[in-house]
């Protein structure tokens, strides 16, 4: 989860790194370092934000044209200026970053604190340079080699880069279970746990796998296999574009991400919905279509936002594919011991690519004959490459922590293959078919038009900031966007929240009812309609605030509901796209009002490559 920038080459160093930094700081944000090579070995590290490091070097010597840079995101050590990456090892001439986890560290720690070592921080990335160090020192063999008898040790998940006063033009990494990868420049490289650090300078890549080690001097990228077996780099070209990882005159990123939908929706359906032709066109569908529309079961494995995708989606492929589904999360799911086979389709959804539990979920489910299908945003990421086939939502880089327009893009891929093989199965009768197709087509416009409430659904935040507790209830199609309205509320304003289905309502939540509880109800019509406006009755007799989503043109529950939010009309396959989004524009005021700072939550970090 925490992020990492290298450089060499004929560049000054610090510049690049900091202002990857900066791109990365989504990753964790609990403090921050930078290691330079230039004339010695120069550390500099700082609790907090990146800019908190930035302020701390005015002044300070920071010319070198090699380095290595982290942001954050603690697991062994509070947040601390001591526990801050990078660390150096004893012998003063190694400096290393760390992203992932070390699961036999204290094994280690033991070890070496026997033969005398000492620490200096409570991290496990200082355990395994300090264990690099050692076999190097006591082997007297290069610094790659002792790297690669040291990972043969490790049990756990790592990104590390090394720079090494001996060899002042060389960055040696490893990587197994988090993200890396390489740019290649003219004359010189840039490393970094996505590629947003990179695109200003090259977009020519190279993404890193597993039990892969880089050795990279600024005209030399040598990859290597933890056998010590050569390997040939892929180079991949990067379809990204600076503007869409800066701001673009919004405030925050989230906002922007928020109102990016319309256009990141259109993306997704761009060349795959051909309403002329009355057909979806997705290739990685058609590649492993038998095997599709003869799954036996479809299980989603996600977790967090990509986990109530997965559960719209159930109800989606179940009514449209006539097809069981089941939604797990994968840090559950990785560990029982399920009855996977040959037959059974996984479907793994995320964000990043990245996401450590779904990966090793994935893993696990492969290895028992079931074909993998990822849905993905990040084109080269880990689980893209892990998977049989797949498809990416096209929704471009997502800066802020809480997920957003990858929810709706998620969503948008995920109805568009469950109508091709509703299609394709005959389950769907041509009528509705079309009919959802044209509707498919609208979103976009209809986001666009939920999004000119911005304003009104701000004054309601305002009025609803000081809450202590929300909640959020729906039915059918509606009750995973209640579930998703709590977790964004959760994750952005830290006010506690809590998703129900409106049905579940009176066997608990409703003993929580009184004067100041605030409850979301997501009611747009649909065949649950009567019955959660007598859901909203019972809430209103106990006194507790009503705010509603509801479609435009009712005019029942503005009758009952204390604030409503509007959404045009749909049907209820595609509404959970539209509904979501007064909620997400109700989280991001709401921290706003709050006076907090919403696309760096604490505690929370983007991508979580790290149990």
């Amino acid at each position: 989860m925490c992020g990492i920038v290298a450089y060499v080459g004929h560049r000054q160093a610090y510049p690049v790194i900091l202002k990857g930094l900066k791109r990365l700081e989504y990753r964790g944000y609990d403090s921050a370092g930078i290691a330079l090579l230039s004339d010695g070995l120069k550390l500099f590290k700082k609790k907090g934000k990146v800019a908190g490091l930035e302020d701390s070097l005015v002044g300070e010597n920071v010319q070198g044209h090699i380095g290595i840079g982290h942001t954050r995101w603690a697991t062994h050590g509070e947040p601390s200026d001591r526990n801050a990456h990078p660390h150096r090892s004893a012998s003063g001439k190694l400096a290393m970053i760390h992203n992932g986890i070390i699961e036999n560290y204290g094994q280690l720690k033991q070890e070496l604190l026997n033969k005398g070592y000492s620490f200096t921080s409570d991290t496990d990335t200082e355990v395994l340079l300090h264990f690099i160090d050692d076999i190097r020192e006591n082997n007297k063999c290069s610094l790659e080699e002792a790297i690669r008898i040291a990972l043969k040790r490790v049990v756990g998940a790592y990104v590390i880069v090394i720079v090494d006063t001996e060899s002042p033009d060389t960055l040696i990494a490893a990587r197994k279970g988090s993200p890396l990868v390489i740019g290649i420049g003219k004359g010189e490289h840039f490393l970094a746990s996505d590629a947003s650090p990179i695109i200003e300078y090259t977009k020519e890549v190279v993404y890193v796998n597993d039990y892969e080690l880089a050795i990279i001097r600024p005209d030399e990228l040598i990859l290597k296999n933890l056998g010590n077996e050569t390997l040939t780099p892929f180079v991949q070209k990067l379809d990204l574009e600076l503007a869409a990882i800066e701001k673009g005159g919004y405030e925050h990123f989230m906002l922007k991400e928020i109102f990016e939908q319309p256009h990141t929706i259109y993306d997704c359906l761009r060349g795959r919905l051909e309403l002329s032709e009355s057909k979806i066109i997705m290739s990685g569908v058609e590649q492993h279509l038998e095997q599709l529309k003869n799954a036996k079961r479809i299980i989603m494995v996600a977790c967090g936002t990509s986990w109530h995708a997965g559960l719209v989606a159930e109800y989606i492929f179940e009514e449209l594919c006539r097809v069981p589904v089941e939604v797990e999360y994968a840090s559950e799911f990785r560990y029982r011991n399920p009855i996977v086979g040959p037959g059974d389709v996984i479907i793994a959804i995320s964000q990043s690519g990245e996401t450590a539990d779904t990966l090793v979920a994935i893993e696990k489910a492969k290895e028992q004959g079931a074909l993998i299908f990822g849905v993905l945003n990040v084109v080269g990421s880990s689980i893209a490459r892990i998977s049989h086939g797949g498809a990416y939502t096209h929704a471009g880089p997502e800066i802020g922590v809480a997920s957003t327009k990858a929810f709706t893009a998620q969503l948008a891929v995920l109805t568009m293959i469950a109508l091709k093989l509703g299609r394709e199965k005959g389950t769907i009768d041509n009528d509705r078919y079309q009919r959802l197709l044209t509707e498919l087509s609208l979103i976009p416009e209809k986001v666009q038009t939920v999004l000119e409430q911005a304003e009104n659904i701000n004054s309601l935040a305002r009025k609803y900031a000081q809450a202590t507790d929300f909640l959020f209830l729906g039915r059918g199609y509606n009750f995973p966007v209640a579930l998703e309205g709590a977790l964004k509320l959760k994750e952005i304003s830290y006010i506690h929240a809590e998703g129900y289905p409106a049905a579940e309502m009176k066997h608990g939540p409703i003993a929580l009812v009184d004067d100041t509880l605030p409850v979301v109800f997501v009611a747009t019509k649909d065949p649950y309609h009567e019955k959660i406006v007598s859901n909203i009755q019972e809430i209103k007799a106990r006194k507790g605030k009503v705010i509603a989503v509801i479609s435009e043109g009712d005019e029942t529950i503005p009758q009952m509901a204390d604030d409503v939010m509007y959404v045009p009309a749909c049907d209820e396959i595609l509404a959970p796209m539209l509904n979501v989004i007064p909620l997400q524009l109700l989280s991001y005021y709401t921290g706003v009002h709050k006076g907090l700072d919403v696309d760096k939550p604490r505690n929370l970090a983007k991508s979580v490559t790290v149990e």
